[in-house]
């Protein structure tokens, strides 16, 4: 069955066109050119997956662009996604010689999307060993970035994964919570249809949330890797939070990617400052809305969001209001939400209301965006597995739980990272469950 069923909607291309556009190939050879090829590779060290960076960029140069894709895809299977989603600036380019020069880094994120799309474009297919070589059967819960490179990498070496997701699509956040101008849902799916061709199965609306469920996959599978990525949204807690008119960040871009929200109008609030919430109020600007405010507890200075996110969502119109904290949530005769929000001051850690400061806020939609609440219940609770502040608890070296059939990476294990992250993590376990059953079977 094909992943890929995301109608193609011009309307969503043209009010999110992409950030960093695609270079041609005339400028993707300049570029390559650029490179130093260094031989020690600082961007390299810097990636999660570490990449042979100068290998690609070199095969890119001499035109060989399957070369460069397949040198890419051996260390990133996602590397698609990773090229138009990663923070490049803080990773691989962040590290890049140049830097010492004086000079602009290499682009090596649009380098590396230029060879992965051309490998997609030529119908590439990644070579795998022969299915079924390696006697072992792996269930991955979640379809997100670090279930999918799991899946991946034991389909490449000869054995048998499968894909457990609740939702209609795969992808996890690649799919449905990264914004459409850094990465399209249509992109990430094409991605995803590769995997598939590779051998992975998918199981989509099944979702795994009882003590029974969790047995069957015991019965089938040998090894259960836990993708499960950090859940729902927290909630703002807060009277009216319930009320028409509120909805969360990772609803609100889910919802524009998969063409249920087309457009938006007058004012929305934007609650929080990490990553997401700037996604959410660029986007809400993108669909129309007039007035957008990203609403902050603390100051500029200690916003969770990456600096070139923040600013970019100043060229957007984003308007940002600090120390700023919402406390309720109404409507007006007319339909109209009103948010009241206090001013906040920071004392002995602690943020404490400033007396006299109430402000309301008309407005037409309100968007939460505080961070997600971990799924690891039923984790700790059935499987004996280790939960620490919210986060399941693995070797990092090898994936594993203190349950030995159960492995875990991405978001659930690491508290929210990066997609490229989350690959590494995938990739790493499913290359320690294959040394497990390797020996098992000796």
């Amino acid at each position: 069955m094909s992943t890929t069923t995301l109608p193609d909607d011009p309307q969503l291309r043209e009010r999110f066109t992409e950030l960093k556009p695609p270079l041609t190939p005339q400028a993707a050879t300049i570029e390559a050119n650029r490179c130093l090829y260094c031989f020690d590779a600082p961007c390299t060290v810097a990636c999660p997956t570490h990449i042979d960076v100068p290998g690609f960029i070199k095969r890119i140069a001499s035109g060989n662009l399957r070369g460069s894709a397949s040198r890419i895809l051996d260390a990133n299977i996602l590397g698609g996604s990773c090229s138009r989603a990663c923070p490049v600036d803080i990773l691989c380019e962040g590290a890049c010689v140049m830097h010492k020069q004086g000079r602009h880094p290499i682009r090596i994120g649009q380098l590396q999307r230029h060879a992965i799309d051309a490998f997609h474009d030529a119908g590439g297919d990644v070579q795998t060993a022969p299915r079924g070589s390696r006697y072992v059967r792996v269930a991955c819960i979640g379809a997100g970035p670090a279930s999918l490179a799991c899946a991946a990498e034991l389909c490449r070496q000869g054995a048998k994964a499968t894909v457990v997701e609740r939702r209609a699509l795969p992808g996890g956040l690649n799919t449905y919570g990264i914004a459409e101008y850094k990465l399209r849902a249509a992109e990430s799916l094409r991605e995803i249809e590769m995997i598939r061709r590779m051998g992975v199965e998918f199981r989509f609306g099944a979702g795994i949330e009882t003590a029974e469920d969790l047995k069957e996959l015991e019965s089938e599978f040998d090894f259960i890797f836990l993708g499960l990525g950090l859940g729902a949204m927290q909630q703002l807690n807060i009277p009216g939070e319930e009320s028409e008119g509120v909805m969360n960040a990772l609803e609100l871009i889910a919802g524009y990617k998969t063409g249920r929200i087309r457009e938006l109008a007058g004012t929305v609030v934007v609650v929080g400052a990490g990553n997401t919430a700037i996604d959410a109020a660029n986007a809400a600007r993108r669909l129309g809305a007039e007035t957008v405010y990203l609403l902050y507890r603390r100051g500029e200075r200690d916003i969770p969001a990456f600096e070139s996110e923040y600013e970019h969502s100043k060229v957007e119109g984003v308007q940002f209001l600090w120390h700023r904290q919402p406390m309720g949530i109404r409507a007006d005769a007319h339909g109209v939400l009103l948010l009241d929000t206090v001013q906040v001051r920071e004392v002995d850690k602690e943020l404490v209301p400033i007396p006299d400061s109430k402000f309301t806020i008309a407005c037409h939609l309100v968007v939460p965006a505080i961070g997600q609440s971990p799924i690891t219940d039923l984790m700790r609770d059935f499987c004996r597995i280790e939960v620490r502040d919210g986060q399941i608890v693995i070797d990092r070296a090898t994936g594993q739980t203190g349950n030995p059939r159960y492995f875990g990476g991405g978001d659930c294990t690491n508290g929210g990272r990066e997609v490229v992250d989350a690959v590494a993590d995938g990739k790493r376990s499913a290359l320690a469950m294959l040394k497990i059953a390797e020996a098992m079977y000796a």
